[in-house]
């Protein structure tokens, strides 16, 4: 048996922790540069708010329904996800953090009623952290995942699941005559690993509930479809397909991409911001002690102004593979030297590391001119099985003191007014994550 257990509208559910005159309203919190929403409490979706919702289009909705907007606030997010997830460690003998609001735990071997648990453990949560959960139940993740969906459908009480289902789902105490009326009544759509076009297609093919999909042959399904598909079908019909994933695999690419909160148009904006993106990312590759070989980075223009409309990228390959800010950053630079063009309103712009490599495999090269000690890095200061000290120091002082507090000069001075930076003008304070923005109550 596996358990999903997933953070009910997880962003805005960490904004009311330390909020809570928000409960009850409709409240969302937007992408970056305060762009669309990118999660809604219950109440704003009964407004009719989509996911991506663009924000200009249900700005109004504030005068006319009280709804309240917030930036992304993702130190908090971060730091409330950690806090449950180690909460939800204790529920079985293996985890797998599967996103920022998720975990499936394996429950292979835990003896007793798994739904009395589950409830003790959404409990906890709740009372220890302060977000409530939903969680499913079921002999596969996928079933798992679609139990947790019906948890989570049933607390809305829109009346597509029986109530007895809110908040905890568990399919493993359900009869097949249960399992089946939930499955009708859940479209194929909402499966997981059964995106948008697939479902389409199973729609096209009279396949519209979850009951259809689970009473196909598995054969013909990946005939028509894929092996995927058809991995799916049988975890909906019980027999295990995929595996727990207890350890994160290593990214293959690492992107940090961002939209400007205004225009840029100089060199030198674009530097800094390219600057400050390839630390962010080089950072992230060192964590999983890894090295890149190749680093691409990209500028454009909005295709929703109408302005003049540019979009380049170009990839920098590195003479060694490297994790070091320094050599990425170079590598970033060149690149955007070449494909900035003056004269255009640029509105995003990103760096992306490719070809990464885990850093104890080392690359070695001829040394056919007699140069290598004096033109190249050492091998000790470029990879090798442990960073380089200049390096971890950097990483060291910025996760103890914030990120920007050691950066590269080309990222310019944090104290200047940057236009390249992010919109947040309705970020709540860092409560859990920063001395200086914690909450303080007073007699």
């Amino acid at each position: 048996m596996y358990a999903l257990i997933d953070g009910n509208n997880f962003y805005v559910s960490c904004e009311r922790v330390f909020r809570p005159s928000l409960n009850g309203k409709p409240v969302i919190v937007l992408s970056n540069n305060d762009g669309c929403a990118i999660a809604r409490s219950n109440e704003a979706k009964a407004l009719g708010i989509k996911m991506g919702h663009p924000w200009f289009q249900i700005r109004h909705l504030q005068e006319t329904h009280g709804l309240v907007a917030l930036s992304a606030n993702f130190e908090l997010y971060g730091d409330m996800s950690d806090r449950v997830a180690s909460i939800i460690a204790g529920f079985g003998p293996s985890q797998e953090i599967y996103s920022i609001d998720e975990s499936f735990v394996d429950l292979t071997g835990v003896r007793g009623d798994l739904t009395a648990r589950a409830r003790k453990l959404r409990l906890r949560i709740l009372q220890w952290v302060g977000i409530p959960c939903g969680i499913g139940i079921g002999a596969t993740k996928t079933l798992a995942k679609l139990a947790n969906h019906i948890a989570k459908t049933a607390d809305r009480k829109s009346g597509s699941y029986p109530q007895h289902f809110a908040n905890i789902c568990n399919l493993g105490d359900a009869s097949a005559e249960d399992i089946q009326q939930l499955m009708s009544r859940t479209e194929v759509g909402d499966v997981w690993g059964i995106g948008p076009r697939i479902s389409a297609q199973l729609r096209a093919a009279s396949i519209q509930t979850v009951d259809q999909l689970a009473a196909c042959n598995p054969t013909t399904i990946r005939s028509k479809w894929s092996v995927s598909v058809e991995r799916t079908v049988r975890e909906l019909q019980g027999t295990q397909c995929i595996s727990l994933e207890e350890h994160i695999p290593d990214k293959q690419e690492i992107a940090t991409t961002r939209s400007f909160g205004h225009p840029v148009t100089s060199l030198t904006e674009l530097r800094e911001a390219i600057t400050e993106y390839v630390t962010c990312a080089a950072q992230k590759l060192r964590s999983q002690n890894s090295t890149c070989a190749q680093v691409l980075v990209f500028i454009r223009t909005s295709p929703f102004r109408p302005d003049k409309q540019y979009s380049r990228s170009f990839v920098v390959p590195l003479i060694r593979p490297s994790a070091d800010t320094r050599f990425l950053a170079q590598a970033a630079l060149s690149g955007l030297n070449t494909i900035y063009q003056l004269g255009y309103l640029y509105a995003k712009a990103g760096v992306i590391l490719l070809d990464i490599k885990p850093d104890n495999i080392v690359q070695g090269e001829l040394d056919l001119f007699g140069i290598q000690d004096d033109a190249v890095f050492t091998q000790a200061e470029t990879h090798g099985s442990h960073t380089p000290s200049l390096m971890q120091t950097l990483d060291t002082l910025n996760d103890r003191y914030g990120r920007g507090t050691i950066q590269l000069g080309s990222a310019g001075f944090s104290g200047n007014h940057r236009l390249w930076t992010m919109k947040q003008e309705r970020r709540t304070p860092r409560y859990t994550t920063r001395w200086d923005e914690m909450p303080i109550a007073r007699a």
